[in-house]
Parts: C-alpha cells; structure tokens; sequence
C-alpha cells in the first residue's frame, strides 16, 4: 500500500471553497468541511481546516464565489466510477490511466496498420501523467525554471512543466532502471515518428510494447495502490491465427525495417550491456505452450501463470527445450546463416569469440549441446537469435 501523506495537502482551488464554505456558516464543524476534500490518495488534517478558518495561514488566498460553490456542492462527489478517484484533484492519475487504457486498445484494435506508433505516443503521454503525479504528490516542483529562478512559460502563458524524458532524469525518479531503459527505447523511436516515416516496426518492438504495459501498471500499483491497477479494465487480447516456427521466420524475413528505424535500435542496443538487454522490464518476452488442464476449473484457462520453481514450471521448461532441440546448428552453419542475413564478414573468430564471452555452451542457459559425434558443440535455434541480435547490435562491423 502506498505511504499515506499526512498534513495540509490543499490546493488553492480548494482553499477558496473552505473560505466560502466557512463564510456560508452552514458547516460549523471544521470535521464536516474535511469531509469534502479528504479522498484516497490524499489524507488531510483537520487542523488545516482550523487554520483557514482562523486566517492563520493562506491568507493570500481569496474565497471562492457563490456562484462557484454552488457548482462544487452541486457535482460533488465528482469521482471516477472505476477507481474512486477524484475527477478535479486526481485529475493526473486519471488521465495517466486512461491514456494508457488507450494505447492498448488502439494496439489491439482490429484493422489498423500502424498500431505500434499509436500505442507508442500514447503510451508516453501515460507515462509523463502518471511521474507528473506522483512528483506533484511528493511536493516535487516539476516546472522549467528560468536561469533567474522564474517559472518558464509556455507561449500561452501556462507554466511549462518537464516531459518525461526530463522526468527520468531526477534523482528522485521512482521508475526502474529497467524500465527506464524501455522508455528510453520507445522515445527514440517516438523522435524518429515525428521527423521520418516508419514503416511496419510491430514486429521488431512488441516485446518493448509489452514491457512498457507491464512496467507502467507495476509503477501504478506500487506508487498509489493496487486498486488503480489496469489488470481487470484490460483482458488477454484474443486471436484468429497461431504461428509456426517456419510461417514466423517467414513473416520475420518479409517485413523488412526501415533503415533508420534498423540503425536507431542498433545504436540503442549497442548502448545497453547483456544484462540490460535481458531485463524483462526492458523487453518483455512469453513463451506459450498449448496445456490441457488437469481440473475442470482451470481447462478452459487460454494462459495459466506458475511459480518457476514448481514442479509445473520444470516440466514446462523440459518441454520447451524438446521442442528447440528438434534443429540443431554447427558452427559454420550459425556462421553461414548469418552471412545469408546479410552479415558477410561474420567469420568463425568472431562467433567462437561471442560464445566463449557468453559462456553459451552451459547447458542451463539452453543454447547448445554436445553433439552425437564426439561431443562436437551444436547450437539451438536459441543461439541463433541471439547471434542475429548480436549482429544486429554492432550494426555496419559485419556487413
């Protein structure tokens, strides 16, 4: 549960309905005051209903109008039905949800073909809502200052508050590194969305996409509460077709990126070391084996989650790795599948040098075996992504 903050929370719009409320004289009971402006993610004392009343403090403050009590009296409790939330004082976090709750449905909608880049500028919007509130909580100051120390303004003159990448950059920031890194990924590509066409990236960055949701709603969850969580508002994306693992090389090979798309993500990857690459909060990655259940209850479960060290998780693994082991890989031939790829300065020397850093042959990590004649090392399809991804990361040096 987040950490509830206790003392005067208010903001000037509802100081000014405490100083009409207490101008009114219907509420004679600073208790019944509170009561208006005490919500979930806020706890107020009721000494600063005390302290208006006295004009001990905000007393620069004018009160609000008549006018703009009714309309507060008249609307309240303005919440949202879904989480409680206040529509005016929560009005962040609802908005950091919503935008969110957006870019999945539009990425899972039927019919579009660019759903990637949508999911992606929304996604960023979420993001900078929901840091926006949780800075604005904290008593953190989230607005560009002049070299003066003056409120930087907006040509409209509102205040100009931090976009996420200013977000990220705090010291304070509450967001993982992993996650971070994800966000950091998903920027670049949203630079490279405003100045240059795309092309068809779905492919290259779902992985990246589901990390992002998961990511956002674990920092939901964590920095206000389990009961803004997404889970229940979005459910498991249903689907007409399944893939082999021929019809997804294949699709793989045709749906070619754009070359400065391809040199954007070189580059990043090539920035991130292999155990930032492997967070899953970086990139999200599911394997999914068809299950008949064992019960009745959990038979018509489409995806059922287990504890990795049970006994289920084992088997489950074991199945796996029956299944990779069906092709097998020497070495000239890794080599000379990456050369067909396009990599043709990619010699033997620098896939023994790759495996022997990475400690591929340990059996665990599920890459490689001993062969059936006299121990000779052969390699999974496994390591075979994993040296296109290594490839791929020092993008022009094998080509």
């Amino acid at each position: 549960m987040p950490i509830r903050r206790r003392g005067n929370g208010l903001e000037k719009w509802e100081i000014a309905l405490i100083k009409a409320m207490v101008a009114r004289g219907d509420w004679p009971n600073d208790q019944d005051i509170l009561a208006y402006f005490t919500r979930p993610t806020r706890s107020v004392n009721h000494r600063a209903i005390a302290e208006i009343r006295k004009n001990e403090k905000h007393t620069a403050v004018k009160a609000a109008t008549n006018e703009a009590l009714g309309e507060f009296l008249a609307t309240w409790p303005d919440v949202d039905p879904q989480t409680g939330l206040s529509i005016r004082g929560d009005e962040l976090l609802i908005k950091a949800r919503e935008a969110m709750i957006a870019a999945v449905h539009i990425f899972n909608g039927a019919g579009l073909t660019f759903r990637s880049e949508l999911f992606i500028v929304s996604s960023i919007i979420a993001w900078t809502y929901l840091l926006h509130a949780w800075f604005r909580r904290e008593g953190i100051d989230y607005r560009y200052k002049e070299a003066d120390g003056a409120i930087k303004k907006t040509k409209q003159g509102e205040d100009c508050y931090w976009e996420l990448g200013g977000c990220l950059k705090h010291a304070r920031c509450p967001v993982p590194v992993g996650a971070i890194k994800n966000i950091e990924f998903l920027l670049e590509i949203r630079h490279e969305i405003e100045h240059r066409s795309t092309g068809r990236i779905d492919d290259a960055v779902s992985a990246k996409l589901q990390a992002c949701c998961i990511n956002f709603n674990d920092s939901i969850k964590s920095l206000f509460g389990t009961q803004y969580g997404l889970e229940r508002r979005l459910p498991i994306a249903l689907q007409f077709v399944t893939f082999s693992s021929d019809q997804r090389a294949v699709l793989k090979k045709a749906s070619s990126l754009p070359a400065h798309i391809e040199a954007m993500m070189n580059d990043f990857h090539h920035g991130l070391t292999e155990e930032e690459q492997a967070d899953p909060r970086f990139a999200y990655r599911v394997a999914f084996v068809p299950k008949v259940g064992n019960r009745a209850s959990n038979a018509d479960l489409a995806i059922e989650f287990i504890k990795a060290d049970s006994e289920e998780a084992r088997e489950v693994s074991r199945v796996l790795l029956k299944e990779v082991n069906k092709k097998r890989y020497t070495a000239a031939q890794v080599v000379k599948t990456m050369q067909a790829e396009g990599y043709s300065t990619f010699k033997q020397h620098n896939h023994t040098e790759l495996w022997r850093s990475l400690d591929a042959k340990e059996p665990a990590k599920g890459f490689g075996c001993a062969g059936d004649y006299k121990g000779t090392l052969v390699w999974f399809d496994a390591w075979i992504a994993r040296v296109r991804a290594h490839c791929q990361e020092r993008g022009e040096k094998y080509k």
